[in-house]
């Protein structure tokens, strides 16, 4: 068991989830907010199981250039003791009940996540609550740990996906955290002293910052008071983030070329600045573009490029929703032979969508794949406690969730040109290849 596996993609997860909602009202979670600030959002589910999931309005994108990584850093520590619990000790207390737990950052984010049966939970929230709002941050364990964290980045720096994901990223934007790995850089975190972690967690752990999700089968009335009987106490932080201004969308074509010795097949990333959750109503006839696109073996892309024609071994279509700015990527994993090739024929498809419709077909098969999804994505208590995490943190309300269906099924095939028209020129966007081999 792993409670600090990295997500770094973990945002495109719960975007992911997003296209998982639909008009059916099958969630009823109840919403508290204490005096302190913290968001209480309970709900019960008759299955045998209990998921608890605290969630901190912060991730890297708060961070400083000269302390990128820390809030990863932080997620680490977390688990490494309190003034109740020895390192080690949770994960003790968790493995001895069969529960599983687990931690993820991202850019806007972070957040503590545990399943266990029932009977398990009380005991369980109270210890989660307190190595996030109380570690001890001891120099001892801040120094194996940061060997850790090391480690990690290691690993990411040697994972050709990786590696091909930070350039599109850092190519996407010029001067907006994003473009920086959650991770942060391996000279930053070697030299990173214990008092900038400490600092940041006494600037952004408060309960006024926290958004803590229980879903399972307990009255959410007992839910909700386990929750509060650990946090009550705990007094609200000061900081507030600030929002970010949007980067200008491209004005004319970027391209840059790469060499990686590990791969064996070339990437190719096109991709576009676009409208965030900040505007958060821009954002849906985008998520529908993506999924004509590249949803399935009958989407355009797909269809032609892989399918017919044999011209790429994968192509995905991905409209990413950060806080403040969002990303429309469409990459994919081809032969050095076809890139132009494939290039063309992805931005050839671009322009037929600014200029003929979709059909009345294919905008009906994405309604239907939102309902399906939807169905599907609310089996599990985990699942919905992520859906209610994710939406609360980032936008301060579930109706943008539960409403999501019914904004997919009011676009028309217009609303959809316009957005392709408006954000996707085929003109103005950043061409990454990345060449199997080393250079020259």
């Amino acid at each position: 068991m792993s409670l600090w596996g990295n997500r770094v993609d973990c945002y495109e997860v719960a975007r992911s989830m997003v296209a998982a909602l639909a008009a059916p009202r099958l969630n009823a979670p109840h919403w508290q907010q204490l005096e302190n600030g913290l968001i209480i959002i309970a709900e019960r589910l008759p299955v045998p199981a209990v998921t608890f999931d605290l969630w901190v309005k912060v991730g890297s994108a708060v961070e400083p250039d000269a302390v990128n990584g820390v809030a990863h850093f932080l997620e680490h520590m977390v688990f490494k003791g309190s003034q109740r619990l020895k390192a080690g000790e949770f994960e003790q207390q968790v493995e001895a009940r069969g529960a599983i737990a687990n931690a993820a950052t991202s850019q806007d984010y972070t957040h503590f996540y545990f399943t266990c049966a029932p009977s398990d939970f009380t005991d369980l929230v109270s210890l989660q609550t307190d190595v996030v709002l109380n570690p001890l941050l001891a120099e001892a364990e801040f120094e194996r740990e940061r060997r850790v964290v090391l480690k990690e980045i290691r690993r990411a720096a040697d994972n050709p996906r990786r590696r091909a994901y930070y350039r599109m990223i850092e190519a996407a934007f010029e001067r907006l955290p994003y473009r920086r790995p959650v991770l942060g850089p391996y000279d930053t975190i070697a030299q990173l002293p214990l008092t900038d972690l400490q600092a940041f967690h006494r600037q952004w752990y408060g309960p006024n910052q926290l958004v803590a999700v229980v879903v399972g089968d307990l009255p959410e009335a007992e839910m909700i008071d386990a929750v509060r009987a650990a946090v009550a106490d705990h007094p609200p932080v000061t900081a507030q983030r600030s929002p970010l201004l949007p980067e200008p969308a491209f004005s004319q074509p970027q391209q840059q070329i790469y060499h990686d010795a590990d791969l064996h097949q070339a990437r190719l990333y096109l991709t576009w600045r676009v409208p965030g959750l900040s505007q958060l109503s821009r954002t849906y006839a985008l998520d529908a573009i993506a999924s004509i696109l590249a949803s399935g073996r009958t989407s355009r892309l797909v269809a032609q490029l892989r399918e017919q024609q044999g011209l790429v071994s994968n192509i995905v279509a991905s409209n990413s929703t950060y806080r403040d700015q969002g990303l429309f990527a469409i990459t994919a994993r081809l032969p050095v032979a076809h890139l132009d090739t494939v290039r063309s024929q992805v931005l050839a498809e671009l322009q037929s969508l600014q200029t003929e419709p979709v059909t009345p077909a294919e905008l009906e098969r994405i309604r239907r794949q939102v309902v399906n999804r939807f169905i599907f994505g609310n089996e599990r208590p985990s699942d919905r406690a992520s859906l209610y995490g994710y939406y609360a943190t980032l936008l301060g309300s579930l109706e943008p969730a539960f409403n999501y269906v019914d904004e997919i099924h009011a676009l028309s095939v217009d609303d959809l040109q316009a957005a392709v028209q408006t954000y996707l020129a085929p003109e103005a966007c950043s061409t990454i290849q990345i060449l199997p081999g080393e250079h020259g």
